[in-house]
């Protein structure tokens, strides 16, 4: 049974992930002219495109890409929440907001995951290969999170810290998450 949660974890967070990056691409403005935008459309647009239907973006946003990665991950939990209990002590009524919730701070974990990563990325690729074809998404998704960092933490003797100061504030935030 470990199994079986541990691959179906791994299933669900990979589209998970997708999903949220290519929500985060969206409202960040990261082309999706590349390699990454084109591997993150062409594997969620399973999902996406028909829920466009019915949730069209706004304000700059995809929100058809941040309903699918919920909705997945609502399944997911119920999935988990159900197959841990007996079926005749589940009521349903009080599991619903729990699963939201649980379904809602995981989604939110990952985003933060994702920004993170994406710090490393750019920071190692600025030092490895600034010219990679990593290097322009990586920068553009994390540039609305640097710039205030950026203002009060100064570059001292040219080397840039707001990353390192960018990723401890986010692994702070996920110890409240």
């Amino acid at each position: 049974m470990q199994a079986i949660v541990f691959l179906l974890d791994a299933v669900v967070s990979f589209f998970c992930t997708l999903f949220l990056l290519r929500f985060m691409m969206q409202a960040m403005r990261v082309s999706f002219a590349g390699q990454i935008g084109d591997f993150v459309v062409k594997l969620t647009n399973w999902a996406v495109k028909p829920l466009r239907r019915i949730i069209p973006g706004a304000g700059g946003f995809d929100w058809a890409s941040l309903v699918a990665a919920l909705a997945l991950q609502l399944l997911f939990t119920g999935i988990i929440v159900g197959a841990s209990s007996s079926f005749g002590e589940v009521d349903v009524a009080a599991l619903a907001p729990m699963i939201l919730l649980h379904a809602a701070r995981a989604l939110l974990r990952l985003a933060v995951y994702i920004l993170i990563g994406a710090l490393i990325l750019q920071a190692v690729l600025s030092w490895v290969n600034p010219y990679s074809p990593l290097s322009a998404p990586a920068h553009q998704l994390t540039r609305p999170l640097l710039d205030p960092i950026r203002r009060i933490v100064p570059l001292i003797s040219g080397i840039d810290l707001s990353p390192l100061v960018a990723i401890l504030l986010l692994q702070a935030l996920l110890m409240f998450l």
